[in-house]
């Protein structure tokens, strides 16, 4: 049996511009004389469709739009995910499409409701198998996480299975190690049940999310025959063979898919894709983005142009009079490296402008934090009337670092419509700009960028490390308390200092409200603000009374 999976960057609700793209891919398909074409998880809808699942005319769309599809392409067999309304209830669903029609409806049992994912919202969790039968081979019908739970899988399948190859179609987000964790569940389903996998998977940019491809294939000793490209579109082909000795063998078609060379270059494409699929998915084709000189503006900018081209890309310098000559010519330097449109606004003008009028209410502190603020703030309200005046789109530049700590300006640069490094501790950022460089051959991101002390430059003399601990030791409490859950007392007794953990700790807790108005950003790390990471603003619980 020839089979072919077919990973593609479904956009959601587009129904109708899904199914063109999977009849062309069954246009390749056919060439390649496949038996068997596989499609993503809710390839139809798109992933996640959210409360588009409450509507139940969309509902009816997806029927129909999967009606049609096997009506288009009645050759061959094709595994395809819909969003499907069934007696009532809303299934997450694969349909078997055979001679024009669709044949048999497997509907995922294993409902996932962690993280980012919020099934059992919407859907109601299958409880039977499906089995289909394609050049004499059985082949067993699941959905994601049904192969993530193999005690589960085994008892649906029954024993002994009879099944030469299981079939998964996938809608699973990337975070960082992420590929290498489901190319291990699929060398243990693999082996589990002696027979091929063949795992399909969606690429693309939702909204934060970011979905891989990685799609895969692995022989009955689970080993890893066939690898898709990560982060791009691709048709992954190969030979399923039982053996004479019982074995089921997988033999690619192609030549092996380019892979990302290391986690760093993982979390690098993942950011150029959503950001990528973002602005486009959303009708911009062009983003602006404020350069100060520092990493954090630098490499963002990088990505933008990797995204988007340079052609594409305007980056707009703001100094004012707190801003040294050294980054201010970093910045001319960036956009000049980058080939971008580059743009500067001095804000002194201003800033003198507003701080005069609001001398008139009484108490205003022209050397405070609302001062230094207001300088971000005049910023702000530069790119975003930019963005009014000319369609584009605006990326902030934090990192995770900083948006942990608040250590932002509300309607500063949290101002725009997405944050490209929002999940991006600084520690990475830094190891980000070296990639850079690295990968180029040349100096995009120059020295001075990424060895100058960190500052927000809004006071003379003004460093992160006068408000913030150093950076190594604040991204590891973060690590700690934001992605893994842990107490103060476990943090202390790994090895954190008490004072700077507890410190941290209320940071993070008291900004809740600053987060919960920010742009989305890509995810990348295990646990991202946002649908993550769900704690309530108005929250009086406190893990700092705990005691070590």
């Amino acid at each position: 049996m020839r089979i072919a999976l077919g990973q593609f960057n479904a956009i959601v609700g587009d129904l109708a511009g899904n199914a063109e793209k999977m009849r062309n891919i069954y246009a390749d398909a056919l060439r390649s004389d496949v038996d068997l074409l596989v499609f993503p998880e809710l390839a139809v809808c798109g992933y996640p469709p959210e409360d588009l699942l409450h509507k139940k005319h969309f509902l009816q769309e997806n029927r129909s739009t999967v009606d049609k599809l096997a009506a288009d392409c009645p050759d061959k067999t094709i595994i395809v995910g819909f969003a499907e309304s069934h007696q009532g209830d809303t299934y997450n669903s694969a349909a078997v499409l055979q001679a024009g029609r669709i044949n048999k409806i497997y509907r995922k049992g294993q409902l996932i409701d962690y993280g980012v994912f919020d099934e059992r919202r919407y859907f109601q969790p299958g409880t039977g198998p499906v089995v289909i039968n394609v050049a004499d081979l059985n082949i067993a019908v699941t959905i994601c996480a049904d192969i993530w739970d193999i005690e589960w899988l085994a008892n649906l399948l029954g024993s002994p299975t009879q099944v030469q190859v299981i079939v998964n179609i996938s809608a699973s987000p990337f975070h960082l190690g992420k590929i290498e964790k489901r190319q291990e569940i699929v060398s243990r389903c693999a082996k589990k049940f002696d027979c091929a996998v063949a795992y399909c998977n969606l690429v693309g940019g939702q909204d934060e999310l970011v979905f891989d491809g990685s799609s895969c294939l692995a022989d009955s000793t689970g080993k890893l025959v066939a690898a898709g490209r990560a982060f791009d579109e691709d048709l992954i082909i190969a030979d399923v063979t039982p053996a004479s000795d019982g074995t089921v063998q997988v033999k690619p078609v192609q030549p092996p898919a380019p892979q990302p060379t290391d986690l760093l270059d993982e979390v690098y494409q993942a950011l150029v894709l959503g950001t990528r699929d973002y602005a486009w998915k959303n009708g911009f084709r062009k983003v602006l983005l404020g350069l100060s000189g520092g990493i954090d503006t630098s490499v963002t900018a990088v990505i933008a142009v990797a995204a988007l081209g340079e052609e594409n890309v305007v980056g707009i310098t703001m100094p004012s009079k707190f801003n040294s000559p050294e980054t201010i010519s970093d910045a001319e330097k960036m956009a000049k490296n980058l080939g971008i449109e580059f743009l500067t606004i001095p804000i002194e003008p201003i800033l003198k402008q507003f701080d005069q009028a609001l001398k008139e209410a009484p108490g205003w502190d022209s050397g405070g934090i609302a001062y230094e603020n207001l300088q971000a703030r005049i910023r702000g309200g530069i790119l975003m009337s930019l963005s009014n005046q000319f369609g584009s789109l605006v990326l902030t530049t934090g990192n995770k670092s900083e948006t942990a700590v608040g250590y932002t300006t509300l309607y500063g640069d949290t101002a725009g419509g997405f944050a490209v490094i929002k999940d991006v501790p600084k520690t990475m950022v830094y190891k980000l700009a070296e990639h850079v460089n690295k990968t180029a051959g040349r100096q995009i991101i120059p020295d001075d960028v990424i060895n100058r002390p960190p500052s927000a430059e809004l006071r003379p003399g003004q460093k992160d490390s006068d408000s913030l601990p150093d950076y190594d030791l604040l991204d590891k409490i973060l690590k700690g308390y934001v992605e893994e859950d842990k107490s103060v007392q476990q943090l202390v007794e790994s090895g954190l200092p008490k004072d700077v953990v507890l410190r941290v700790i209320r940071m993070v807790d008291r900004n809740e409200y600053k987060r919960r108005q920010s742009p989305p950003g890509v995810k990348i790390t295990l646990k991202a603000f946002g649908k993550d990471r769900r704690l309530p603003i108005t929250n009086r619980y406190s893990p700092c009374s705990d005691t070590v």
